[in-house]
């Protein structure tokens, strides 16, 4: 799973991956020419400007590497844009909806092997030169005690986590529970809460996990469809379908379909940071939300950044085939979609604070009484920006 590993979050390590810039391999390299502001309602022809409200510089870490799944932060790229390969950052001017220059900087930082694996909650708090990070909500809820985390703007509405299956081996299957029934196993990262939510609801038999997932396919091609695995909704199906060693669809349910529904790849800042960045949130938090729009709408310029860098890295394997088929997946499972009403980004607090509870419930160590709204909050919301 190469280039599936593009979006699984693994606990290690942690490597401060952050430079000089101008002591690295950067290269400066020429966007695809495209107007990034041609759908949407996003901001008038004036422009943003955030200059003097935020950062001279906003900085994202990511959970790992480039991929349409980060769609659209590398929307806000300007076409000025530099790829560091030592640092795995790619970095340029801030644009509005429009195109136009918001008088600030936007990096955005791979995470994964990146940072040593560490979790991004735990990280930005080791690199104070982290403006905001993806503060996935079952990684934040554990993580709360030692580094509290606030999400800001959910660009994805559903957390693309999958289990799949081969369809060949199980045709009668159709569900991640029918799987349970059967006691297939299932191959997996270990220590996921939703692994252990599952159990407690019945869903899969705690002798089903076999957490020796290594993130790559071999497990899952030498079993010949006899074990199931996680994955993700936006890269798994593609890859496994054109991978020679397997090269037939997969079937797979979305871990959200269970009723596990964690916010995954929020943005959020540390929870300290608030009344300091609240000016600049009110501005970035609608522009992100628009950004989120216009990727999943027309997402080819982006990805041609995405690829662009994927290449200059050369780490993984991830193509512009599959970088387009992923941006459409997306949209057609609705895993960036309005939240609970007409609106993108925003946050369901009851489910927020549902899936505190289903994580107190199986012993995840964990403040009791955290609460939703200190995981998200909607202050930043712009209700008027949503898909049509």
């Amino acid at each position: 799973m190469a280039s599936a590993l593009v979006l699984l979050i693994m606990i290690g390590s942690v490597v401060t991956a952050c430079g000089d810039a101008d002591n690295d391999t950067s290269a400066t390299t020429q966007a695809p020419t495209s107007d990034p502001g041609t759908e949407g309602d996003g901001d008038s022809a004036s422009g943003v400007q955030l200059s003097g409200v935020c950062p001279d510089t906003i900085v994202i870490q990511t959970d790992w590497y480039p991929s349409a799944e980060r769609g659209p932060l590398f929307q806000m790229l300007g076409d000025d844009y530099q790829i560091s390969v030592e640092n795995k950052t790619i970095t340029g001017s801030l644009i509005d909806h429009n195109g136009l220059d918001t008088g600030v900087g936007l990096e955005i930082r791979s995470g994964g092997p990146a940072i040593g694996f560490s979790p991004v909650t735990s990280h930005m708090y080791v690199d104070q030169s982290i403006t905001m990070g993806f503060t996935s909500h079952d990684q934040a809820a554990a993580a709360y005690d030692d580094a509290p985390t606030l999400s800001v703007v959910a660009p994805f509405d559903k957390n693309p986590q999958i289990v799949m299956w081969d369809p060949q081996t199980y045709p009668e299957v159709e569900t991640i529970a029918d799987l349970g029934e059967l006691g297939v196993t299932i191959n997996v990262f270990p220590g996921g809460p939703w692994q252990e939510i599952l159990t407690r609801e019945g869903v899969v038999p705690s002798g089903s996990w076999d957490p020796s997932f290594d993130g790559t396919p071999a497990r899952f091609v030498a079993a010949g469809g006899e074990i199931a695995q996680q994955g993700f909704a936006s890269a798994e199906p593609y890859e496994y379908e054109t991978l020679e060693q397997w090269g037939r669809p997969v079937a797979f349910q979305l871990v959200h379909d269970t009723g596990v529904q964690f916010y995954s790849q929020p943005l959020g800042i540390r929870t300290d940071d608030l009344e300091t960045l609240r000016p600049c949130l009110e501005l970035f938090v609608p522009m992100v939300q628009q950004s989120t729009v216009d990727y999943i709408t027309g997402p080819n310029r982006a990805n041609a950044i995405i690829i662009e860098m994927i290449d200059a890295l050369d780490e993984v394997i991830y193509t512009a085939d599959e970088a387009d088929w992923a941006a459409g997946q997306i949209l057609e499972l609705e895993l960036i979609s309005n939240g609970p009403d007409a609106t993108l980004g925003n946050f369901d607090l009851e489910r927020v604070q549902r899936g505190i509870d289903q994580m107190i419930e199986v012993g995840i160590e964990m403040p009791a009484d955290l609460t939703a709204e200190q995981l998200a909050t909607n202050e930043f919301i712009d209700p008027s920006i949503g898909l049509p």
